[in-house]
């Protein structure tokens, strides 16, 4: 067993949870950037208030603004003063934040990552595999243009955890093809406006290329772009599975894969973190992902097969809105002994 869950173990039996019936969890995201946190952060207070319906009172508080890592360590330590059950975090680092998490650890707070994989063993991830979602996608696009073409990349924010690993994700991916060049790669930092921009720019430098690998809410722009350019049936591109970017896949017949990142996984975090707080243990141990203390939750996938059911999925929904998908309390249970 790993020393995280080791210590998670020791933490809910020195704080006797297994008696408690109610806990406080903060939940700190440290970029606002997109609806994709702000849904993000909504999903896990509806998780919270489902642990009510089985008598177990959780309240959660939330740090969610713009800052740097310092800014948000100090999320962490103000959640250490206010003496919260457990931290949840998006962290804006993989490894800056191990000193401030083991202070957490000693003081007897379990940590959760989540959308983005933690070097501390003082901590587990619950979220999926980015550098897997990246793969799933990239190999998609590949096999989609024969092994053969100029690609593009359209990348988050650059320097972020969740972002490096999917660029790892599909360099490897498009490396094993030959016949696959990659001609550029910009940052568009998860902003569909930029995203736009950054596609037009690169159809007017390469106005050959025949893929494009893109993240997240970004994709409806770069899909503009092409549409705006008349390449729609020349070019194939990534995507996400998004309220707009699906409307816009089913009303033009895109040539796309996609797989998410759902914002359900701070809420899948969190009802993992309640079962920990009860002092539950893991059927198996949470030691995947390149530090060896994840715990990874299903990816999505879609494409021209299924793109309908997607549509369905989010009828109704606002173009922003992200299709996604959470362990739910029955869910999260099946994990624990």
């Amino acid at each position: 067993m790993k020393k995280a869950l080791a210590t998670v173990s020791v933490l809910a039996a020195a704080t006797g949870a297994t008696l408690a019936d109610d806990f406080t969890i903060g939940l700190t995201n440290g970029w606002v950037g997109s609806e994709w946190r702000t849904q993000m952060i909504e999903e896990a207070q509806a998780a919270a208030a489902a642990w009510g319906e089985r008598g177990v009172d959780v309240e959660v508080v939330v740090q969610s603004s713009n800052v740097d890592v310092p800014g948000q360590i100090a999320h962490v330590r103000n959640f250490i003063s206010q003496g919260v059950d457990a931290i949840i975090i998006n962290p804006n680092s993989p490894t800056a934040f191990d000193p401030v998490f083991a202070q957490a650890a000693s003081a007897g707070i379990l940590v959760i990552s989540t959308d983005a994989e933690v070097s501390s063993q003082d901590a587990i991830y619950v979220g999926i595999d980015q550098k897997g979602w990246a793969e799933a996608s990239a190999r998609w696009l590949a096999e989609t243009l024969g092994g053969e073409g100029t690609v593009v990349a359209i990348n988050g924010v650059a320097g972020h955890p969740a972002n490096q690993m999917r660029v790892e994700g599909y360099t490897e991916v498009f490396g094993e093809y030959d016949g696959i060049e990659i001609v550029n790669e910009v940052n568009a930092n998860w902003d569909q406006a930029q995203g736009q921009q950054a596609m037009q720019n690169l159809l007017a430098t390469y106005p050959d290329i025949d893929g494009v690998w893109v993240q997240d809410g970004m994709a409806a722009g770069a899909w503009r772009s092409i549409m705006d350019a008349d390449r729609v049936d020349e070019i194939a591109a990534t995507g996400e599975i998004r309220k707009d970017f699906i409307d816009l896949w089913v009303e033009n017949d895109f040539t796309s894969g996609a797989s998410v990142n759902p914002p359900g996984v701070m809420a899948s975090a969190l009802n993992v973190a309640v079962f920990m707080l009860q002092g539950r243990e893991l059927k198996e141990p949470a030691d995947d992902g390149v530090y060896g203390n994840a715990l990874y939750l299903p990816i999505p996938f879609i494409d021209g097969n299924n793109v309908a059911e997607a549509a369905s999925a989010l009828d109704g929904q606002p173009g922003h809105y992200s299709y996604s998908s959470s362990l739910s309390i029955e869910e999260a249970e099946a994990l624990f002994q």
